[in-house]
């Protein structure tokens, strides 16, 4: 009996390396390549320019953060993007909470049918000439709001949301209907303190693709003033806002690439900061979402 224990521990001491191991791997594959943005960006002329750099910096330079930290222009960008995306992901909150709310309860009239009208707007589309025309009509063309109002809500996020509240006890809301609670003092007072898992999930998914949105920016908006981070990122990764020369910054020679390396990581490194505090947040609401259809 002992050997045969002894054996399963074995055993089971085997996979679980085999299974540490694959799991190294794996990340060491997914950080591959922003290490190695990173090291770019932190690299002199030569090793860049002769693609020595792997992921540790070579001749160890911040230059081109300086130049890209001393254009008015990025911070500028900086700014209407932070903006953007805190609007935009507590617009996008307040309407999908609201929505998911009010179309999982049971007895709502109609139900049914406007969760069909909503679930079909996920399949088919009016394209982006009509979408355009419809932004341009009602007077957002050229303004932030065209950046967040058109695409406030996502039909994905509202169905996790719309499926968590279904899975609440029906016993906690009848008990506050009984005490004579409205429905939005059920909302704010009982649904949402329960909710905060899968809030900060679907908030980091709206804020995540608010920071990272370019497109809709290079579509709507025509001030250069009022661009995203993610459209100069595009700009400058397309070589329109850098030239095709080396810069020389006080005296040391910076590659465009590196510029354009230094600039994906300014870009990259807030999104980054803040996800760590909603990480476990962000694990348990997914689960929590998707127990049932």
């Amino acid at each position: 009996m002992a050997a045969k224990t002894a054996g399963k521990k074995q055993k089971f001491s085997i996979g679980i390396a085999v299974i540490y191991v694959l799991i190294t791997l794996l990340a060491l594959i997914c950080l591959y390549p922003f290490l190695n943005v990173l090291a770019c960006s932190l690299s002199g002329y030569n090793p860049v320019l002769s693609g020595k750099v792997t992921f540790y910096p070579i001749d160890f330079t911040i230059e081109a953060y300086k130049q890209i930290l001393g254009r008015t222009t990025i911070w500028t960008a900086m700014r209407t993007t932070v903006l953007i995306t805190l609007l935009g992901t507590a617009l996008s909150l307040a309407l999908t909470i609201l929505a998911a709310y009010g179309l999982s309860i049971q007895d709502l009239p109609g139900r049914r049918v406007m969760t069909g009208f909503i679930l079909f707007t996920m399949y088919f589309g009016g394209g982006m000439i009509p979408t355009f025309l419809v932004v341009k009509g009602v007077g957002l063309y050229n303004t932030l709001g065209a950046l967040f109002i058109p695409q406030s809500i996502s039909v994905f996020n509202f169905i996790v949301m719309r499926t968590f509240f279904r899975e609440l006890p029906d016993s906690l809301q009848d008990a506050a209907r009984i005490d004579g609670a409205s429905y939005l003092q059920v909302l704010f007072k009982i649904i949402l303190p329960l909710s905060l898992a899968v809030i900060a999930t679907i908030g980091l998914f709206y804020a995540v693709g608010y920071w990272n949105s370019y497109f809709d920016a290079l579509i709507y908006i025509q001030d250069g003033d009022k661009y995203t981070l993610q459209l100069r990122l595009r700009n400058m990764l397309f070589g329109s806002e850098l030239g095709n020369a080396a810069d020389d910054v006080g005296g040391t020679v910076v590659m465009p690439q590196t510029l354009k390396m230094a600039t994906v990581v300014v870009s990259t490194l807030p999104i980054l900061v803040v996800y760590p505090w909603l990480q476990k947040y962000f694990v348990k609401g997914v689960m929590l979402g998707s127990v049932k259809g």
